[in-house]
């Protein structure tokens, strides 16, 4: 009988890092899922973006951690389109001019001090890291696809000038969340287990919601 290692107190630190992170994606979630209950149809509250952007920074350092290529592909590519969208929300230049100035760089600011601490430990990310893999392939086409619905939601919003998220943007997110849940369960990663259970939930949700009304309208 096998028996199963207990977590090392670092491991655990790690796990709830990324737990931290997935709370905040999942904050966003909820919130736009209450607002598109009340609302009848799919809204893109503020909130969305807002929650979307500080868990994309928490998630890059539990990637950097972790030395997974596919979390900190995603998340870099991910993180520009909340700013975005923060901005078609007329929020982003709110900001005070230093905030952005930090914040916008953070994704390489993040892998330049991970280099720069543990330079071996940063390229193992990448020498040691099986792309041939068909967990890794398959998890990086679910990534790609969990970021390519930014970029066809950015797509949308960028033709009305207005932050929406339309139907496809949902069917892309629960065909890509079983991809990235098949790469979590061969490569043990519980926090992608978790967040891309509890998403597929909400991604049905609001495709029958879209469906329903077949008009995408922002709040």
């Amino acid at each position: 009988m096998e028996i199963i290692n207990p977590l090392s107190g670092s491991e655990i630190l790690i796990y709830l890092l990324g737990f931290f992170a997935q709370a905040l994606f999942g904050a966003r979630t909820v919130v736009q899922w209450v607002q598109s209950e009340r609302a009848g149809r799919v809204v893109s509250p503020t909130w969305f973006w807002i929650f979307s952007l500080c868990g994309s920074a928490f998630f890059l350092v539990y990637g950097l951690i972790r030395q997974d290529v596919i979390i900190l592909f995603g998340q870099t590519i991910s993180f520009y389109i909340y700013i975005r969208n923060l901005q078609l929300k007329q929020v982003w230049n709110k900001l005070h001019w230093s905030l952005r100035w930090i914040i916008f760089p953070l994704p390489f600011m993040l892998m330049v001090w991970a280099w720069l601490i543990a330079p071996q430990r940063f390229q193992n990310i990448f020498t040691e890291t099986n792309f041939a893999s068909v967990a890794l392939l398959l998890g990086g086409a679910g990534q790609l696809l969990l970021n390519f619905r930014y970029i066809y939601q950015w797509y949308f919003s960028e033709k009305a000038q207005q932050s929406l998220l339309p139907l496809g943007f949902w069917v892309i997110s629960a065909v890509a969340s079983l991809m990235v849940v098949y790469y979590g369960i061969i490569h043990n990663e519980p926090v992608l287990l978790v967040a891309q259970g509890m998403g597929f939930v909400v991604y049905l949700r609001n495709i029958w919601f879209a469906l329903r009304t077949r008009a995408v309208v922002a709040q």
